[in-house]
């Protein structure tokens, strides 16, 4: 069935005040969206901030009448609407909409990630069987792909490989299907790590192949490879940490990082690690090397 749209151009300020009088007027659904493509990266602990321009978007059951709707916001608020329009959407079956626009995506000469709903391009290479889910790491964001990119350019074959802050588990199975022997997978979020498991398993990883913890739950080790697609804030601050988790001659590769936050992070890692020349991608880099 249709919905009404009503939008409105509102200021961080003025979000809870406006996001409550919609839902008090029987918005079935109201959305926060960025107005200006103005992105926000690493927001303080306990925080949830909003863009400086920001459009709140409220859904209303079709038969609803914009200029009521109009009318109550303005008397429950006690102050003259911010800029606002109002639009009729027809439905569609947006699940079918969202799965059309994930398609298979090849990374390097041998790796494709693959939705299930999809028939593996070329069958006969490294396929990933992935479905976007909960946990971040689906192959479409930069970041994500500059790593894959970077494991299907080395041999893993027999080696043991770490994905700090493993996400959706999909670093730590691309290695695993590109020959890596076992891999440890290791996030903050236990959502993360059930994320992982059932990846693994869609995937055909024997569980004893892949090792999932917590952050303080991990042993000690020192693994071959070590892929950490997370943020320049933590890969700074966890830096001596990090070039510990890896064996001497063993392999790194970073992600999660800004073009201008490239410098800041490599310098971090240049004392213990041989670096390579730092790759980008849309504004996003990756840094590699091998410790010393």
């Amino acid at each position: 069935m249709p919905w009404l749209q009503v939008r409105l151009a509102i200021s961080p300020e003025q979000a809870e005040t406006y996001e409550d009088a919609l839902l008090e007027v029987g918005a079935v659904s109201v959305t926060f969206m960025d107005a200006e493509d103005q992105p926000i990266f690493e927001p303080d602990l306990n925080t949830t901030p909003l863009w400086s321009h920001t459009h709140l978007l409220a859904l209303f059951e079709a038969d609803a009448e914009p200029e009521q709707v109009f009318a109550h916001l303005r008397l429950i608020t006690g102050q003259a609407l911010p800029e606002h329009q109002a639009e009729i959407i027809e439905d569609q079956d947006w699940e079918r909409s969202w799965m059309d626009n994930f398609q298979p995506m090849r990374f390097g000469q041998r790796l494709w990630i693959v939705p299930s709903w999809h028939q593996a391009p070329q069958p006969e290479a490294v396929n990933l069987l992935l479905d976007p889910g909960l946990a971040f790491g689906t192959g479409t964001h930069p970041t994500t792909a500059l790593c894959l990119e970077w494991l299907d350019g080395q041999a893993l074959e027999g080696v043991q490989v770490l994905d700090f802050g493993c996400g959706s588990g999909i670093l730590a199975i691309a290695a695993l299907l590109l020959g890596a022997r076992e891999a440890v997978g290791t996030d903050i979020d236990v959502q993360a790590l059930e994320a992982s498991r059932d990846n693994a398993g869609r995937n055909g990883i024997a569980e004893q192949r892949l090792a999932l913890y917590l952050p303080e739950q991990l042993p000690p080790m020192q693994a071959d490879v070590l892929v950490a697609n997370i943020l320049a804030g933590p890969l700074v601050s966890l830096a001596a940490q990090l070039s510990g988790l890896v064996r001497p001659g063993g392999l790194l590769a970073l992600s999660g990082i800004l073009a201008e936050q490239g410098e800041e992070v490599a310098n971090a890692y240049a004392a213990d690690f041989d670096l390579d020349p730092i790759a980008e991608r849309d504004g996003w880099v990756r840094i590699s090397g091998r410790r010393r």
